[in-house]
């Protein structure tokens, strides 16, 4: 699933849209993770005037409307001429003026969807802050971990506490802080979270430099990979020694999603 540096490397590489009226939209296939409106003709004729990210989400603001994308599991976004063959899931298309933006999801979870009160209450407001902002620190992520009896991996990757952290960066950010995946979230020193928070910070930062990561099919709008996997030091490496000490790297099953550490360097103390 594309993260956060995933996300804002597609956010960037769409900047070429801005300024640019909608010429034409056609949807191939509406069924996503809920249905795109049947009203995007709206579009038609106005300017795409911003583009942020909120969490995984892009915010698309046009001269009347804003739209909020979602990327899901699989879904990728391309600039592309409209001579260019169609892709059998390229499921929405729209025309700018210099350039057609297509939207293409082989697994259909993501969405595509007006951004109206309904969408903002449900969907944005109750997110928790930026990991990047200074809103994401260790004092308040201290006091979220002290109300939560889970893995820190688990709190790590919950959007109530901060927004896209996913699997790839909460298992590097533990492992370079030497904290074990299942560590309950309340026996987490300050020192601990404070690490933890520079720590995630730093990954994210450096990911997003590199492109964000191409573990599959994961491109920007511009078709071009992402490098960061290169630099994976324990994400997808079960089995492999650690670079740290040459112990075996382990798996285990955290919410649902692997996550792989250094029984060596991060040891679990439920009672520290």
């Amino acid at each position: 699933m594309p993260e956060l540096p995933e996300v804002e490397t597609t956010k960037t590489s769409l900047l070429p849209l801005l300024e640019q009226r909608v010429q034409a939209i056609r949807v191939h296939n509406p069924s996503l993770r809920w249905p795109i409106p049947d009203d995007l003709e709206k579009l038609i004729g106005q300017r795409l005037i911003q583009l942020k990210r909120r969490s995984k989400y892009i915010l698309a603001e046009f001269e009347q409307d804003q739209m909020l994308w979602h990327l899901g599991m699989s879904g990728s976004f391309r600039l592309c001429q409209p001579s260019d063959e169609l892709r059998k899931h390229d499921h929405l298309i729209i025309d700018f003026e210099d350039i057609q933006l297509r939207y293409h999801d082989p697994r259909r979870f993501g969405c595509i969807l007006w951004l109206d009160q309904d969408n903002q209450s449900k969907l944005i407001d109750t997110l928790g802050p930026e990991p990047l902002s200074e809103d994401f620190n260790a004092t308040y992520l201290l006091e979220k971990l002290n109300k939560k009896n889970v893995g820190i991996k688990i709190a790590l990757m919950d959007n109530h506490v901060v927004v896209g952290v996913g699997n790839i960066y909460a298992t590097e950010s533990l492992f370079n802080i030497g904290v074990h995946p299942a560590q309950p979230s309340l026996t987490l020193t300050q020192a601990q979270v404070e690490k933890l928070v520079i720590e995630v910070k730093r990954i994210l930062k450096q990911a997003i430099d590199l492109g964000g990561s191409t573990l599959r099919d994961y491109s920007n709008a511009m078709g071009e990979n992402g490098y960061f996997q290169q630099t994976l030091l324990a994400y997808g490496r079960a089995g492999e020694m650690c670079v740290n000490c040459e112990t075996k790297l382990e798996n285990l099953k955290l919410g649902q999603r692997a996550s792989v550490f250094c029984p060596q360097c991060q040891p679990l103390n439920k009672k520290a």
